[in-house]
């Protein structure tokens, strides 16, 4: 299980690395390249979306199966183990949402990118004209 969140993590720092790479400013030719190389990118990092969604699942069918420790009966290690998982799963929760939310900046940011040469192309045909 600790795979998939290590694996989720390094997919999620990938992720906010490319973006700010492409919020950065750059020359145009540089810029157009990195658009252009995480345009190709963003169809293999699509797979982050249905693992996330699983992952998702797993945790919300792991919180409706979870023994609850709220009454007096349960020891202080029995509560203590049990807050632990309520925030893993917090934190997985996070990590989720954050793979999705930013995978969908990055192809906003490269889809707005891609449009604007387009328009800046069209300008230029029309100046030609």
């Amino acid at each position: 299980m600790a795979l998939q969140w290590m694996i989720l993590a390094c997919v999620v720092a990938a992720e906010a690395a490319v973006a700010a790479l492409l919020t950065l400013p750059a020359p145009r030719a540089v810029r157009g390249q990195i658009v252009a190389l995480t345009s190709l990118l963003l169809q293999p990092f699509a797979c982050v979306l249905p693992f996330a969604g699983f992952n998702l699942l797993d945790i919300y069918w792991k919180k409706e199966h979870r023994l609850m420790c709220t009454s007096e009966i349960c020891t202080a290690d029995e509560r203590i183990r049990f807050e632990k998982s309520i925030f893993k799963a917090q934190r997985n929760v996070i990590l989720c949402v954050s793979a999705c939310l930013l995978y969908w900046c990055i192809y906003r940011i490269v889809k707005y990118n891609k449009d604007v040469k387009a328009l800046e192309e069209a300008e230029k045909r029309l100046k030609e004209e």
